[in-house]
C-alpha cells in the first residue's frame, strides 16, 4: 500500500460452527439478491471499532493501545436479520447479536483508549451487527446517508424473509478480539489478523 500504510479495524471472531451455519443460510439465500456484494464465509466478523488507514507506526501504537484495554468474557448470540437504513432503501443485509452490556463497554473501551493516541471517537451509538450483504453502490455504514433512496435489490429476499421465523444461527463466547487489517483484491476484501487480545475473567 501506499507511503506504508494499511487499513485496520477491530473485531470479534466467529466460532466455526457458528460461521458455518451462517454461511449455509448465505448459501440458500444469495441467489434471491444476484445483483448485491455478499460477504465470504471467512470475511465474517463483529466490528468493535474501524480505524482506517494509518501508517505502520501508527498501527503499532494502535496495538499497544488496545493491549491496555482490561474486559471479561462474555456470550453473544446470533439471530434474526435485518436492513440498514430502512427495508425500503436497503443497503446492509444484516444478522442481529444480542449481547450483555460486557460488549458495548467493550466497544466503548476501544474507542476511549484509542482516542488517547489520535483516533477520532465513534459518533455514532455502537450497534452490534454482522453484515451479509452490501448493495452495489452503497455505503456499508448503518445510519441514513445524502442519497439513499428506494432500491429494490434486496426485495425477493425480504419477501421471503418476512414469510420465515427468524432464524437462530447459535451462541458463543467471546474469549479475545483482534486487531484486523483489510486489503482490497479482485476478490473483494481480505482480511488478515495482525493481533489478538485475551479477554480475561477477573480474578479476586
Amino acid at each position: 500500500m501506499l507511503n506504508g500504510g494499511m487499513r485496520v479495524f477491530v473485531a470479534l471472531d466467529l466460532d466455526i460452527a457458528i460461521r458455518q451455519r451462517i454461511q449455509d443460510f448465505v448459501n440458500e439465500v444469495r441467489s434471491m439478491s444476484p445483483d448485491v456484494r455478499w460477504m465470504s464465509g471467512e470475511s465474517f466478523h463483529v466490528t468493535l471499532k474501524f480505524i482506517g488507514e494509518k501508517p505502520e507506526a501508527a498501527v503499532k501504537q494502535v496495538e499497544t493501545s488496545l493491549r491496555s484495554i482490561h474486559a471479561q468474557p462474555f456470550q453473544l448470540r446470533f439471530s434474526g436479520t435485518g436492513f440498514f437504513p430502512t427495508p425500503r432503501a436497503a443497503r446492509v443485509f444484516w444478522i442481529g447479536i444480542q449481547a450483555p452490556n460486557a460488549l458495548a463497554r467493550l466497544a466503548t473501551a476501544i474507542d476511549e483508549s484509542l482516542a488517547t493516541i489520535g483516533v477520532a471517537k465513534d459518533d455514532r451509538v455502537f450497534n452490534p451487527h454482522l453484515t451479509l450483504a452490501r448493495a452495489r453502490g452503497g455505503s456499508g455504514a448503518p445510519g441514513p446517508r445524502r442519497g439513499d433512496k428506494p432500491n429494490r435489490q434486496f426485495a425477493t429476499l425480504q419477501e421471503s424473509i418476512a414469510a420465515h421465523p427468524a432464524t437462530d444461527f447459535g451462541t458463543m463466547t467471546a474469549r479475545e478480539f483482534f486487531l484486523y487489517r483489510s486489503q482490497l483484491s479482485n476478490k473483494g476484501s481480505q482480511y488478515t489478523k495482525i493481533a489478538s487480545f485475551e479477554l480475561r475473567t477477573a480474578t479476586t
